[in-house]
């Protein structure tokens, strides 16, 4: 495990959040299921400068207490699967 990945699990941990957690994102009727794990582990596949802006938006959300923790990975989710959807769009 990545030295960026274990802290944001840490960061959870410390908060008494569950990494396991999962959020459900419908997208276009059909439900894709994402876990606060799942989420981390693809942003730390990014470059090391977006890997450091995830860890910082984290801590800031932790800083906003636990709703601030959901809507964050909320957005990165919904992130992901923009993303993901874009990418099946150019093939």
């Amino acid at each position: 495990m990545q030295k960026l990945e274990k802290k944001c699990k840490q960061l959870l941990l410390q908060e008494n959040i569950d990494a396991d957690s999962e959020i459900d994102f419908d997208v276009n009727g059909a439900t894709h299921t994402l876990s606060y794990a799942y989420i981390i582990e693809t942003f730390m596949q990014a470059s090391q400068e977006s890997q450091l802006v995830f860890v910082v938006a984290l801590q800031k959300a932790i800083e906003a207490e636990k709703i601030g923790v959901e809507k964050f990975f909320q957005g990165m989710g919904q992130l992901l699967l923009m993303t993901h959807l874009s990418e099946k769009l150019e093939v």
